[in-house]
């Protein structure tokens, strides 16, 4: 008796720490609170930011630097490995097919709430920014570079990038990735790797066992996201402060009533049509949906809506492996619907331009179709500057609403998720791929708590295996 209580001791004192949503809910009240406070302390008697804000700035940018470095590897063994697993489907096209059409219908139904929005509240026509404050972005979008961009231009997709100081004349070169491009030659290598059957396998194995390291790694900065909450909201208050919120402030409701109306009015509606629970939907999908908002990356965010999509949602493995993927890079309803479209109103309501019945027409296209243009990563400048060029708005627009965009990317990337894992939900209801035991059943455990290894509910597995659905990876 005694040997048993006194192995039982360490137990019961070993501290238990909140869920990890928990620990990201603190993360932001603390970020708040300190950015308040790094505020009211100004700027230093040199001028520049305060100790405070600087050691915010360095969290949050440390953390999104280090989602930033797992992104790559990630791109290329998950787009591989999401090709690979079709190879045993027999309904593959019809899948596919399905995926895209339902990736249409809500960025259209976004993109309509948006344009809504845009003429309802004009936010355009009530703002304090003056047009001093106008400036052309330094990355921007048309139709014709987004084709172009389509073609790599080395393997690794890398580009490079020389800036020379004014005052010492020296050259900084620094390099980095095209995701959009680096999409490209992933798709095509897991296409050829998947055309070129038995022989692959090697090359297929190999990238399996990668894309599990590259997961298990990025796992283990996503267990930083609290710290990195920190950082980024508490820097996010502390450099705009309300002051730049209260200047652009009916755009910023516009957005995120957009936002809101779509996560929790739209996709409710869409998941009742099929016959699901929107409270199970969002209890399943609420970890990635809150990861999202925190690291504004949606292919950051992929190991974890891939988690949820599978073992909280019911998804079967094999499809959900190919779809979630697949939305991480394409599936944009925040930043490529609803965001473009009521900032294209917003820029034209500002210049007094008036838009046409086809200009809204064309808004709606290049959501719908352009969504490819963002790539997952942080950010939406480049879709609003393909969505200005093609209605001939000044791009000196979008120098407008820099000062709110890291504000406004929390919100959209969370509805970006939040599609990612929608679509492949409603698709694999309709196909018969989803364990609807698995959607419904009690939500126990963290998903986070096991590390990210891939253990999905037996049932999960035993839907993927069911006559006429897909076969297991």
């Amino acid at each position: 008796m005694s040997e048993t209580a006194t192995a039982g001791a360490p137990a019961s004192r070993r501290l238990r720490l909140p869920s990890f949503s928990v620990q990201v809910l603190i993360g932001l009240a603390l970020g708040i609170v300190l950015g308040l406070v790094a505020r009211e302390l100004g700027p230093a008697a040199d001028g520049n930011p305060n100790w405070l804000t600087s050691t915010l700035d360095t969290v949050g940018g440390l953390f999104v630097d280090l989602l930033r470095a797992a992104v790559i590897p990630l791109i290329f063994t998950a787009i591989v490995a999401s090709i690979a697993n079709l190879r045993n489907v027999t309904n593959a096209a019809r899948l596919a097919g399905q995926t895209l059409l339902w990736f249409a219908i809500t960025a259209l139904i976004a993109v309509a709430i948006g344009i809504a929005l845009g003429l309802i509240l004009q936010p355009g026509e009530h703002t304090s920014v003056t047009q001093d404050q106008a400036a052309e972005p330094g990355r921007t979008g048309d139709w014709w570079a987004f084709l172009t961009s389509l073609v790599p231009t080395n393997f690794l997709a890398l580009t490079a990038d020389t800036s020379l100081d004014p005052e010492t004349g020296a050259a900084t070169t620094s390099l980095s990735f095209n995701v959009l491009q680096f999409v490209v030659v992933s798709a095509a290598i897991g296409i050829a790797a998947l055309k070129h059957g038995e022989k692959a396998e090697p090359f297929l194995a190999f990238n399996r066992a990668a894309l599990s390291i590259v997961q298990k790694v990025l796992w283990w900065i996503i267990r930083l996201a609290p710290i990195g909450t920190i950082g980024l909201l508490g820097y996010a208050v502390a450099d705009y402060g309300w002051d730049a919120i209260g200047s652009l402030g009916r755009f910023t409701l516009a957005i995120y009533i957009g936002l809101a109306l779509v996560l929790f009015a739209v996709y409710p509606i869409l998941l009742r049509s099929h016959g699901l629970n929107p409270v199970k939907f969002f209890t399943g999908a609420w970890p990635a949906i809150q990861l999202a908002f925190v690291s504004r990356s949606s292919v950051g965010t992929l190991p974890v809506t891939e988690q949820v999509t599978e073992r909280n949602l019911g998804v079967s493995r094999s499809y959900a492996s190919f779809a979630v993927p697949f939305g991480a890079t394409t599936k944009m309803d925040g930043c490529a619907a609803i965001y473009p479209a009521i900032a294209a109103i917003f820029v034209a309501q500002f210049f007094g331009l008036d838009l046409s019945v086809s200009d809204y027409l064309l808004i709606v296209l290049v959501s719908v179709v352009g969504s490819a243009a963002t790539a997952g990563t942080t950010g939406a400048t480049v879709m609003l500057t393909l969505t200005l060029s093609t209605l001939g708005l000044p791009l000196a627009g979008v120098g407008l609403l820099l000062a709110v965009d890291p504000i406004l990317d929390m919100g959209r990337t969370a509805v970006n998720v939040a599609g990612q894992a929608l679509v492949p939900t409603i698709v694999a209801k309709r196909e018969g791929l989803l364990d609807v035991a698995v959607y419904n059943s009690d939500r126990r455990g963290d998903v986070f708590a096991d590390g990210g290894e891939d253990r999905p509910a037996p049932e999960a597995d035993e839907a993927a295996t069911r006559p006429g659905s897909l076969a297991t990876a």
